[in-house]
């Protein structure tokens, strides 16, 4: 173990929030040091057993896709309750290689949740999935009351 001198960051800023991320990443380095990543694989956070997301939202829709390669549509369960969506499902070993001996697995074969609290009310009615070359797109259509609307001005 080495020790250094700390010295003040040439960029010092006051703002709790901008490096809150580099603080994350930097316990994360800290556990798989320690642990390993067999830690991080059970906990189903980021970089783990959970599939990556990205959230877009417009005017109209919110749109949530995840990266679920080598699921089947069957193998995905997708459900909303009180303005949170949830993506679950389970990556299992293929039967057909279970007959022979493994030489190297990486592949992390396990259930995985994610879900996502949603920026605006949806219409539960008019939600559409679609699951492309392992990419599945939910998109989900904002209510009425959840669009913004432009308010007429009166001149006197």
């Amino acid at each position: 173990m080495t020790l250094t001198r700390w010295h003040k960051p040439q960029n010092w800023t006051l703002s709790p929030f901008r490096s809150a991320s580099t603080l994350r990443d930097e316990v994360d380095q800290l556990f798989d040091y320690a642990f390993g990543q067999a830690l991080r694989a059970q906990n189903f956070g980021r970089g783990a057993a959970g599939p990556a997301l990205e959230v877009f939202e417009d005017k109209d829709n919110i749109t949530v896709r995840a990266e679920l390669p080598g699921l089947k549509k069957e193998e995905i369960q997708i459900n909303l309750q009180d303005g949170i969506l949830a993506i679950s499902g389970e990556r299992r070993r293929d039967e057909k290689q279970n007959a022979g001996q493994g030489f190297r697995s990486e592949r992390l074969l396990t259930r995985f949740h994610r879900t996502v609290s949603l920026p605006a009310e949806v219409n539960p009615e008019t939600i559409k999935a679609t699951y492309t070359d392992g990419i599945l797109a939910v998109t989900l259509p904002k209510s009425e009351k959840a669009k913004p609307r432009q308010i007429p001005i009166s001149v006197n």
